[in-house]
C-alpha cells in the first residue's frame, strides 16, 4: 500500500441546470489536475447540475428529478472513459436515478478509479431542503485505491454525524472524502470546525470540495481544502491545501492541488493498545448504548 498521493481539490461553481456545461467543465478540471499531477480529484457535491431547490415546483418538474441518472449512464460512462485514459480517481456529486424506481433520486456522488467506474454513494443525511427531491441512502461507500481504503461522504454526513466517519477510519480509511454544498446560511460553524475536529479526533486526512458563489438562491461558502495532521503536536491539523470556509477569497473559483504522506494519519483511537488489551474505541460498548435509544419509547419524538 502507497502512502505518498497528490490529491486536487476544486471550488466549483456549477451553471445551475446546465447538465452539458457543468461536464464539460468537469472534464477540463480533471484533464488540467492530470497535468498537475494529481491522482485523486474532489468535486463538490451536485457540481453535474447545481443544488439549489425551487420549493414551489412539484416533485416531478423540479431540476433535480429532471436532469437526474442512473449510474452508470450517459455522465458517468463518458466520464469513466477519461478516468481510464487518465489514470485517476475522480469523485464528483449529482443527482442520481434509482436504477430499479425512477421515481427515486438520491443525493449522490460518482465515484470512479483508474478502472474507470467504481460505482456511486447515496447521501444518508439529508438537511433541508434536501427531502423535497431526494431519497436518503443506507450504506457508506470505501473507493478501494492504491492508497487503501478511502472514505466517500457529502456535506451533512461529516459535520453533524461522527458514526459515519468513525466507521470509516475503524475499517482502515486514512483519507476521507468531504463532496458539500455548503452554503451562508448554514452559518460559519459547520464547516471548517467539524471537519479540523475532525482530523483531531480520528487522526484521518480530510479532502473537501465546495461549491462557490451564488447558485439559485444560496450563495455558497467556496473554501475547499486538504486537511490532515499537523507536525506541531499529535493533536493538531494542518492545511495542506486550499482555503477555511470563512476566508474572504474562499468562493473564489479554484482548484487546490497538495501531496501528502498519508503515514502521517495515525487513526490513534482504533489500533490495539496494550494498556486496555484493545481499542481505545470501543463498539461493542456503543452497540449496546444504541440498542438501549431503539429501545426508548421517547427516542426520536
Amino acid at each position: 500500500m502507497k502512502d505518498i498521493c497528490t490529491i486536487s481539490v476544486v471550488t466549483f461553481h456549477p451553471v445551475w441546470g446546465d447538465k452539458a456545461s457543468n461536464l464539460r467543465r468537469i472534464e477540463e478540471y480533471i484533464e488540467c489536475a492530470y497535468r498537475k499531477g494529481s491522482q485523486i480529484v474532489i468535486f463538490p457535491e451536485m457540481s453535474l447540475t447545481g443544488y439549489d431547490d425551487e420549493a414551489d415546483k412539484p416533485f416531478k418538474e423540479k431540476m433535480q428529478y429532471k436532469l437526474a441518472e442512473t449510474v452508470p449512464g450517459p455522465s458517468t460512462l463518458e466520464v469513466a472513459e477519461l478516468t481510464k485514459k487518465l489514470g485517476l480517481y475522480v469523485i464528483f456529486g449529482m443527482p442520481i436515478r434509482d436504477d430499479k424506481n425512477p421515481d427515486i433520486i438520491y443525493n449522490g456522488l460518482a465515484i470512479f478509479s483508474p478502472k474507470g467506474l467504481e460505482g456511486a454513494y447515496h447521501k444518508m443525511h439529508l438537511p433541508s431542503p434536501e427531502p423535497n427531491w431526494a431519497t436518503r441512502g443506507d450504506k457508506p461507500f470505501i473507493l478501494h485505491s492504491e492508497w487503501g481504503p478511502i472514505g466517500c461522504a457529502i456535506c451533512y454526513d461529516n459535520y453533524a454525524f461522527p458514526e459515519l466517519t468513525r466507521y470509516y477510519v475503524a475499517k482502515g480509511c486514512r483519507l476521507l472524502i468531504n463532496s458539500t454544498a455548503l452554503a451562508k446560511c448554514h452559518g460559519p460553524y459547520f464547516g471548517s470546525p467539524t471537519l479540523e475536529a475532525s482530523v483531531i479526533q480520528n487522526g484521518i486526512y480530510i479532502a473537501s470540495a465546495n461549491i462557490g458563489g451564488l447558485d439559485v438562491d444560496n450563495y455558497f461558502w467556496g473554501g475547499s481544502s486538504i486537511i490532515g495532521p499537523g507536525q506541531k503536536h499529535p493533536w493538531s491539523f494542518y492545511y495542506y491545501a486550499g482555503r477555511k470556509f470563512t476566508d474572504e477569497d474562499a468562493p473564489e473559483i479554484e482548484m487546490f492541488t497538495a501531496t501528502v504522506d498519508l503515514s502521517l494519519a495515525s487513526r490513534y483511537a482504533f489500533k490495539h493498545n496494550p494498556a486496555v488489551d484493545g481499542t481505545d474505541w470501543r463498539p461493542d460498548k456503543y452497540i449496546e448504548m444504541y440498542k438501549d435509544i431503539l429501545k426508548d419509547p421517547d427516542f426520536g419524538k
